[in-house]
């Protein structure tokens, strides 16, 4: 529930006027609002209120035709969301928020509910449709700071050229903790497509109005998740590389500065979680020819220390770059924001990269976050790692704190606050859960298929990669280790007794405090202060 009423209070002082953009609805219901012809009558009226809002309306549920509170009872709530979103995608628009609030008395009291508290809510209607996953693929973006990544990224999104001081930088200064919205799947902060005719930018990344068109305009969508330059946020980068599904990830270098130490740890996580990944060398126009060549052989020997092979654009061609990126093949081009240089290609590449397959096998999927829904109950949202799943599917979750897994079952299933019967690996969803507290369930847990024979894993070997420590890594040392959606204290234990930096070697890892669904060949990354590093599992171990 939010506990500011200010949304709610402005949206009642306004009122419903013929040609604004907010609707009061006492309630929905499928039965009566979703008849044959009353459906067509209300998508109209609704698309009247997101044309009359410049591309946004405003619905209040709850309330009766004058503004008056009268609440309604969970159930019936979350019944008239479900109708409101089959209206809203008839109208081509989709539901962007809800806010919700408790309320005295029930004005449906005939439903049964126990709780004598009804709810009031706000529902934000944004014009355009979303796409479905497979026209839109997610880029994860990162590179030291001062790198040139976000006015890289905000010359994408808007075909404006830099001013030479960043200027586009100013496009995306909304921070990743501003958008991400509750069950939303939309992580990005900054966005373009392509049509037919090609790109399709943005013209205001200020204006919401402006981001929908080029979602509703677009047959392909380009999301770029933002991360954190700064070492002292490495934290947030590693949760953003780390914790969510993206399909590529573009790596800054600006060749005025060279490969710098963050530049090599930024490169080690987004390879050690086989992420296809491009290095776009930034600031081409403030140095000369010879300094670029000079940066781009650094680039080219820092992936190579990794195992990695890569690939000139410039050389090679864009074609073959579409083809050849992979896990192990990194392609590597030269841009400028303020001459454009190289964004021609990117474009190209963006516009025809597939969007990455997920996993085949059984349904599983790590839990990111939790919430507690008024009318809905317990819903864990994270990304579907493999498999499917469908409304009324029984389920495993776990392990809980006593390394046991719980019996579960799917309520109901939503993507963009859009409920489906129906979700596929890849996708980012919130799963209500029946027979579970939220305060039960913890990030880092996994939901599985029931008839899954789950061991919960407290112990594994690993191989690591040690990419900065300022002395040596011996027995009994203690980094956060993220694993999936797992952050936690573990103590390490190298085979040799050692590992110094650059150096790769086996050790055994401990979570301090808890068993996790941990399986031979899971990536991870593991920090400590300055110190980081990343690795695979080999051999796991049951919890004890």
């Amino acid at each position: 529930m939010s506990p500011d009423r200010a949304v709610l209070n402005r949206a009642l002082q306004r009122g419903e006027q013929e040609g604004g953009s907010v609707e009061f609805k006492e309630r929905l219901t499928e039965n009566l609002h979703l008849s044959e012809g009353r459906l067509e009558s209300l998508a109209a009226q609704l698309r009247h209120r997101v044309l009359s809002g410049d591309g946004e309306a405003t619905y209040v549920v709850g309330v009766t035709d004058d503004g008056g509170i009268a609440g309604i009872s969970p159930a019936a709530f979350s019944e008239s969301m479900d109708v409101l979103s089959l209206l809203a995608d008839e109208a081509g628009a989709h539901i962007e928020d809800v806010q919700t609030w408790g309320v005295d008395g029930v004005a449906d009291a005939a439903d049964g509910e126990d709780d004598p508290k009804g709810i009031v809510g706000v529902a934000t209607i944004t014009e355009g449709s979303v796409l479905t996953d497979d026209d839109h693929i997610v880029v994860g973006t990162a590179g030291h700071v001062d790198h040139g990544k976000s006015t890289l990224v905000g010359s994408l999104v808007t075909g404006e050229a830099d001013d030479g001081q960043g200027d586009t930088r100013s496009f995306l200064d909304v921070q990743p903790h501003e958008v991400e919205r509750g069950l939303s799947a939309d992580l990005s902060y900054g966005v373009y497509g392509f049509d037919a005719d090609g790109p399709v930018r943005m013209d205001n990344p200020h204006r919401k109005t402006d981001r929908a068109r080029v979602v509703e305009e677009s047959d392909r969508l380009v999301s770029f998740v933002d991360t954190v330059g700064h070492e002292p946020w490495l934290r947030t980068t590693i949760r953003g590389l780390v914790g969510q599904k993206l399909d590529y990830g573009l790596l800054t270098v600006a060749v005025d500065d060279g490969v710098t130490a963050t530049t090599r740890e930024h490169l080690g996580i987004l390879l050690a979680t086989d992420l296809p990944t491009i290095v776009a060398l930034t600031k081409v126009d403030l140095v000369s020819e010879d300094r670029v060549e000079a940066v781009e052989r650094e680039v080219e020997s820092a992936l190579r220390e990794v195992g990695k092979t890569p690939l000139r654009v410039e050389r090679h061609g864009v074609e073959t770059a579409i083809e050849e990126i992979s896990e192990t093949v990194v392609p590597v081009l030269k841009t400028s924001a303020v001459t454009q240089e190289g964004f021609r290609d990117l474009d190209a590449m963006f516009e025809s990269l597939p969007k990455t397959a997920g996993e085949d096998g059984e349904f599983r999927m790590y839990v990111d976050r939790t919430y507690n829904v008024q009318g809905v109950g317990a819903v864990a949202s994270g990304t579907i790692k493999s498999g499917e799943v469908e409304a009324g599917d029984e389920l495993l979750l776990g392990p809980m704190q006593d390394g046991a897994f719980r019996p579960v079952e799917v309520r109901s299933i939503e993507m963009h606050y859009h409920r489906v019967d129906e979700a596929r690996a890849g996708r980012i969803v919130g799963i209500a859960l029946k027979g579970v507290r939220e305060a039960d369930i913890e990030r880092g847990m996994a939901l599985l298929p029931r008839d899954a024979d789950p061991v919960p894993v407290r112990e594994f070997e690993a191989e690591v990669m040690v990419l900065n420590h300022p002395t040596r890594i011996g027995e009994g040392y203690e980094p956060v280790v993220h694993l999936e959606t797992v952050s936690e204290a573990a103590v390490f234990s190298p085979d040799d007794g050692q590992l110094l930096p650059g150096d790769a070697g086996r050790t055994r890892v401990r979570f301090k405090f808890r068993s996790y669904l941990v399986e031979a060949g899971q990536k991870f990354v593991f920090r400590e202060g300055r110190s980081k590093g990343v690795g695979t599992v080999t051999d796991v171990s049951p919890a004890e």
